[in-house]
C-alpha cells in the first residue's frame, strides 16, 4: 500500500472529512462514512472509493481487504491528528470518501419495496435501511427532499448495508405511486385508519410496496387515496404507536413470511 502520511492539518485534499456533516453533499455526490463496519462493507461493494482516511492500525488490520480495491488516495495520521482535522472526537479509526450510487429506475427495482414518506430522522432512515437488506428486501424508495441513506449519520446506523440497496430517490410521492401501480406493485400504506387492516389477516400479493409514513404525522388522506390497502400492526389499547424504524422492520418480516 502506497500511503501518504499527513503532518499539515491544513491538507486540501482531507477538507471534505470535516465539511460533509450528515446530508451535506457536494456536486459530484460525494458521502463520507466512518467506522470499520461501514468502511469494510463499502469497500466489499462496487461503489466508487476516492480515500480512505485512517490510522497505521486500521491499515495494517484489513491490509488485504484494501488491496482487493484501486483507492486513489490512502491518508495515514495519528487518531489526535484525524480529530484536530474533522473538528470534533473522533470514536473510531477509519474515514472514507466515496461516490453515491447513480439511482436506479423504478423498473429496475425488485419486486419488495420498502418506500418512505416524509420520513425526518437520519437515524430512522438508517435503521430501516439495515433491517430490509436483513430481511432480504433489497429496493429503497425515499423522497429527494428528505434525509438520504447515504448521509453520513444514516450510513452509520444502517452499519453499512444502505451500500447493499438498490436506492430510488422520487420527487413526487403521488407520481411515484400511479407508476409503482402500473408496473404491477400493490401499494400497502402502514397506518392506523378506521379502515385498515390488522397484519395478521394480510393476503401478500408477489409485487407489492410497503409505505411508511411520517414519525408524528403518518401518512396524509391524500396520499392515501393512492394506496390500495392500508395495514396496521395489532398492539395493545394502551399504546399508541411503535417507533418507524421498528414497525417497518415488523412488518417487513411478516410480508416477506407470509
Amino acid at each position: 500500500m502506497n500511503l501518504i502520511e499527513i503532518i499539515d492539518t491544513n491538507t486540501e485534499e482531507l477538507k471534505i472529512y470535516k465539511e460533509l456533516r450528515d446530508n451535506a453533499f457536494r456536486a459530484d455526490n460525494s458521502f463520507i462514512a466512518d467506522s470499520s463496519k461501514v468502511v469494510n462493507l463499502i469497500l466489499e461493494s462496487n461503489l466508487e472509493i476516492k480515500s480512505i482516511f485512517a490510522t497505521q492500525a486500521y491499515y495494517d488490520e484489513f491490509k488485504t481487504l484494501i488491496e482487493s480495491r484501486e483507492i486513489p488516495k490512502l491518508f495515514v495520521a495519528t487518531k489526535e491528528l484525524m480529530q484536530s482535522i474533522v473538528g470534533h472526537k473522533v470514536h473510531h479509526n477509519v474515514m472514507l470518501h466515496g461516490i453515491r450510487p447513480l439511482p436506479h429506475a423504478l423498473e429496475e427495482l425488485d419486486e419488495h419495496l420498502i418506500m418512505l414518506d416524509n420520513i425526518t430522522s437520519s437515524e430512522n432512515v438508517g435503521s430501516i435501511a439495515r433491517s430490509a437488506t436483513a430481511l432480504g428486501i433489497h429496493s429503497y424508495v425515499v423522497p429527494k427532499q428528505g434525509p438520504h441513506p447515504f448521509g453520513r449519520r444514516a450510513l452509520r446506523v444502517s452499519m453499512g448495508h444502505t451500500s447493499r440497496l438498490k436506492l430510488h430517490c422520487y420527487e413526487n410521492i403521488i407520481l411515484t405511486l400511479k407508476a409503482l401501480k402500473n408496473l404491477g406493485y400493490t401499494i400497502f400504506a402502514a397506518e392506523i385508519s378506521e379502515t385498515s387492516i390488522p397484519l395478521a389477516e394480510i393476503t401478500v400479493p408477489k409485487k407489492w410496496v410497503l409505505l411508511m409514513g411520517h414519525e408524528g404525522h403518518g401518512i396524509s388522506q391524500e396520499v392515501l387515496n393512492y394506496c390500495d390497502k392500508v395495514v396496521h400492526i395489532e398492539m395493545e389499547a394502551n399504546v399508541k404507536s411503535f417507533n418507524v424504524a421498528v414497525a417497518a422492520s415488523i412488518l417487513m418480516y411478516q410480508f416477506k413470511h407470509k
